[in-house]
């Protein structure tokens, strides 16, 4: 019972930043905030279907999977903006 409660309350703050990363995105046009919206997002997703699954749990594959793909985002996208400034 208190395990869905934080896992929405998490939930809720991965889709907030990811709100506020879209808003940055939005401004400056900036790919590296676009990115972190993406994975925010995606980790929103993952502890929403976490929640709502009854038979799931944390080790099953697909939720691994799903954040795999979250934090390569991450990593993708700390990475091509430090290339972006080392050419300059």
């Amino acid at each position: 019972m208190i395990g869905d409660v934080l896992l929405g309350a998490i939930g809720m703050g991965c889709f907030i930043a990811s709100l506020f990363f879209l808003k940055f995105w939005k401004t400056t046009r900036d790919r590296f905030f676009l990115y972190f919206a993406l994975s925010f997002f995606m980790e929103g997703v993952n502890r929403f279907l976490l929640g709502m699954i009854d038979y799931s749990s944390e080790q099953e594959p697909l939720f691994y999977v799903i954040r795999l793909i979250s934090f390569s985002l991450i990593i993708y996208a700390i990475i091509e903006k430090n290339r972006v400034h080392e050419k300059q």
